[in-house]
């Protein structure tokens, strides 16, 4: 009886121990499958990173697009779907290019409307702003079909209506609210600082820029009536 008794009490410590050593495995166990889950989840976070990811030569880096001078010898305008401009030209390599669409832009909209144009890609959001493809110093060294096709291209870009008068003129809270009749219509400007937003041209035109980046445009202000030349005299 003894004996048995004495062997119960040896088998005591062995099912402690081996429970100690199952209890110790259950951490080890759920660390592993965590470390796992996490590695997982990682690797399908850089699998998402990488397929939103385009590829980037490092070459592209440093290249950068060489301005030419447009001329008629070098560069072909044309109409595309959609009303605008498609552009065929031989680069500072001697290849030849074509744009689908190209934007047309005035360096001096003001004072030289028909000279520096510059004709640039379209801005994208993947590549920022588009790039300077060349430089037409004169719009007029081009064809009368080309001309047109420009010009009203940069019509729309600039557009400047004519004001023919100016009903209403106030102040308030240092804001000039004008009304006035234009070549597009009634229309309400409003100046934040008319001395920096009304310019006055050697020929005598005058410009106006409203707050909404808006362009105005008074061909001779002589020819106003009283009431409207009133409204400006103070500041031209």
């Amino acid at each position: 009886m003894n004996e048995t008794k004495t062997a119960a009490v040896k088998e005591e410590p062995k099912k402690a121990e081996a429970v100690e050593k199952k209890t110790d495995a259950a951490p080890k166990a759920d660390e592993k499958k965590d470390t796992a889950l996490e590695a997982k989840s990682e690797a399908k976070e850089n699998a998402a990173d990488s397929e939103n990811k385009e590829e980037i030569d490092p070459d592209d880096l440093f290249k950068h697009r060489v301005s030419i001078n447009l001329t008629p010898e070098n560069a072909w305008f044309s109409p595309s779907e959609g009303g605008l401009i498609s552009l065929k030209i031989i680069n500072a390599e001697g290849e030849e290019e074509f744009f689908e669409r190209v934007v047309i832009r005035r360096s001096f909209p003001v004072t030289s409307p028909d000279e520096f144009l510059s004709v640039r890609e379209p801005d994208t959001r993947a590549k920022g702003r588009g790039a300077e493809i060349g430089m037409i110093r004169n719009i007029h060294i081009f064809d009368q079909k080309t001309v047109d096709l420009i010009n009203a291209e940069l019509d729309i870009r600039y557009f400047t209506p004519t004001i023919s008068r100016i009903t209403s003129a106030k102040e308030k809270f240092g804001y000039n609210y004008w009304e006035a009749e234009t070549s597009a219509g009634k229309v309400s400007i409003v100046l934040n600082n008319p001395f920096s937003n009304i310019r006055v041209l050697e020929d005598g035109r005058i410009y106006i820029f409203d707050m909404d980046g808006n362009c105005f445009l008074i061909p001779d202000p002589s020819k106003l009536d009283r009431q409207s030349f009133r409204a400006i005299e103070i500041y031209i």
